[in-house]
């Protein structure tokens, strides 16, 4: 009975939904079992309890965030 798991931040229930959905259609094609054998887990960490490259995803999303509005309003400007 092939398990999948994701461990992601916050998601919607609608996401969650396809995601289960998608990720079991692709491995059941892929390994050539029933959809019916496979069980999925999500797994939802909180942003502050999960980090990357030292810092706290919500840190990491908001340096995104900021770095590309500042791009968008670059090319905002160019044209």
């Amino acid at each position: 009975m092939p398990y999948i798991t994701v461990e992601s931040g916050n998601l919607s229930d609608a996401q969650k939904e396809e995601l289960i959905k998608r990720l079991t259609e692709v491995s059941s094609e892929i390994m050539k079992v029933p959809q019916e054998f496979f069980v999925t887990t999500i797994k939802e960490v909180p942003d502050k309890n999960f980090g990357i490259g030292g810092k706290t995803i919500d840190k990491v999303k908001a340096e995104y965030v900021r770095t590309h509005k500042q791009i968008q309003s670059a090319k905002d400007t160019l044209c």
